[in-house]
Order: C-alpha cells, then sequence, then structure tokens
C-alpha cells in the first residue's frame, strides 16, 4: 500500500534525524506548513509533493535504479577529480573534508556531538566539552588522527603505495586507540548486526578474508564506482573488528577514491537508514547497482562540500 504524505513525512523526520525546521528547509517551505501536513490538516501543491518523494526516496532509499540514471550519476562522480597532494597542501579542504567526514561517520555510529561541538573539538586539542562524554570526544580526535595517518601514507608513497593487513590494523588502532581494549586486533569472537540478515565472517576465517580483501583493493580496475561498492560491502561483511567496522570501512573507502584521483565518498548522517539498506542488499543478494548510486551521489556530495574552493583555482 502506498505510504501517505503524512507518514512520508514521518519517516524522513526519523530517519534523518531532523527536526521540523530542518524538513521544511529541505522542502523549500515553513515549519508550520510541514506540521499541517504531517497532523493531515492540510494538503501539499502538487511541486512540493514531487519534492517529498524525492526526498523521501533520497533519506529511505530506492527499491531499484534504472541503468541509464545510474550510468549517468557515475560517469558524473568519476568527473570529480582530484589528488592527495591537493588535499594535503589545501588548508581549507582539508579542514572542511576532515570535519563533515568525522561528524558524519561518527554520527551514524551513534555520537550525539552536532557538527559545531566536533569543530570545536578539533580546534582545540586541549578542548573540552562538558556536556558530551569523553568517549564521543576521544572518538572524534581518533578520526582525525587516523585520517591524517592515511592522508600522509598516500601522498607520501603515491604510485607505489598498496594496502597491507599491517596498514588496516594501524588505521582501526588510530580509530579505537584508548576507546577499546583490542584496538589494532581482530576479533576473536562472534558476530552479529542487529535487524540485519547479514551474516558476518566466522572469525576464524578473519585473517585469510582480510587477504583476499586487501589483494582486490590492490586490483586495478577500469569501474571505479563500482569497486568502491564491492570492496566496502566486502570490508563490512568481514567485519573484522569488534567494534569500528563502518569508520575502519569508510576511511578505507575515502583513501580507495582518492588512490584512483576522485574526490571520496561522503557517506551522510541523514542518509544512515538509505546506506545500510543498500549495503545488504549488496551482501545478501551480490545485488551492487543501489549501492553504486551511493557511492556516486556520496562523492557529489564531497564534492559540493568543497567546490567553491575548486573553482576559485
Amino acid at each position: 500500500m502506498e505510504k501517505t504524505i503524512s507518514q512520508k513525512l514521518k519517516d524522513i523526520l526519523i530517519s534523518a534525524a531532523w527536526t521540523q525546521e530542518e524538513l521544511a528547509r529541505n522542502l523549500g517551505t515553513t515549519q508550520k506548513t510541514v506540521n499541517l501536513w504531517i497532523n493531515e490538516r492540510s494538503s501539499p501543491h502538487f511541486r512540493h509533493i514531487q519534492k517529498i518523494d524525492l526526498l523521501y526516496f533520497d533519506i529511505i532509499g530506492y527499491a531499484q535504479i534504472e541503468f541509464s540514471i545510474l550510468s549517468k550519476q557515475k560517469n558524473g562522480a568519476i568527473s570529480k577529480g582530484i589528488n592527495v597532494a591537493k588535499i594535503v597542501s589545501d588548508k581549507e579542504i582539508l579542514d572542511a573534508l576532515t570535519l563533515h567526514l568525522t561528524y558524519h561517520t561518527n554520527t551514524i555510529e551513534g555520537s550525539t556531538m552536532t557538527l559545531a561541538d566536533v569543530q570545536e573539538i578539533l580546534s582545540d586539542d586541549n578542548k573540552v566539552l562538558s556536556n558530551k562524554t569523553a568517549r564521543e570526544q576521544i572518538e572524534a580526535k581518533n578520526h582525525r588522527s587516523a585520517l591524517y595517518f592515511l592522508l600522509d601514507q598516500l601522498n607520501a608513497k603515491k604510485d607505489t603505495f598498496f594496502w597491507t593487513k599491517e596498514l588496516i590494523l594501524e588505521i582501526h588502532l588510530r580509530l579505537m586507540n584508548s576507546i577499546i581494549s583490542n584496538a589494532g586486533a581482530f576479533r576473536n569472537h562472534g558476530a552479529r548486526i542487529a535487524s540485519s540478515r547479514v551474516v558476518l565472517a566466522n572469525y576464524v576465517k578473519i585473517p585469510r578474508l582480510i587477504e583476499e580483501f586487501i589483494e582486490s583493493l590492490n586490483t586495478p580496475t577500469k569501474d571505479l564506482i563500482r569497486f568502491l561498492a564491492q570492496t566496502h560491502s566486502t570490508f563490512e561483511k568481514i567485519h573484522p573488528f569488534s567494534d569500528g567496522n563502518g569508520r575502519t570501512g569508510r576511511l578505507i573507502l575515502f583513501i580507495s577514491a582518492l588512490q584512483y584521483g576522485v574526490i571520496p565518498p561522503l557517506v551522510l548522517k541523514e542518509k544512515k537508514h538509505a546506506y545500510y539498506k543498500y549495503l545488504e542488499i549488496a551482501q545478501t543478494e551480490e545485488k551492487f547497482e543501489l549501492l553504486e548510486m551511493f557511492m556516486a551521489e556520496s562523492i557529489i556530495s564531497a564534492y559540493e562540500l568543497i567546490k567553491n574552493r575548486l573553482i576559485t583555482e
């Protein structure tokens, strides 16, 4: 049964964790109007119904995608080029990507810190926020540390950069240092994701699966977007660590795109529901088209964040 406008708006609010004011801004209307629609006291005009439908599928996720649309989006994403030297040398770009990547990736994992909170913490290493947990603040600083480490590695080695098991363990160690006791080590126990159909790897098989994953990461590709979708879904299904798998996987995703000279994907916290939906489809059905579309859109999101800096030069 087709959902009502009211139901779609409520689903968007829950999935995106928006206020009615934020939802109104994204629809180009007022909070009062959105409230009337939610409570079914008035009905939107056709142009707003179209906006609501587009926003709904953007946040909640599509069931399928046309090949022509996917191809266009992939081509558009691939055209958004940048190299690691540019990111490292341009403080505005580096700061913007660091801030937003850190904020969104940690929020996806449950952090309650706002964008302003993260900016405050990252701009002053001695800063402590009294209204946020110590863990959340350490997570933000650790994420920056892991990102900078990877950027420095790629910038120093450039074409000779390649992935190793030790590098992946180092990413995790930097991310989860002072947060969990087994940071930088593979899990030695079973694991499952609540409310997911995905069967995660048996911990005994993790070392072998990681070696196979690393081989795939180091194999050149002609279809970067599909490569990003496949390798990311593979890593998250292996789920090699007791905690921090999502953040580690998104950092690997970030650097993998940058290796090919493409602006790295920025997975927005508002699209968490769609992101998990597409990951699960890829992992359980080996259908990657929706996740490919999401990867392309996430690259465009990162481009929108820094495009003014790129255009002015």
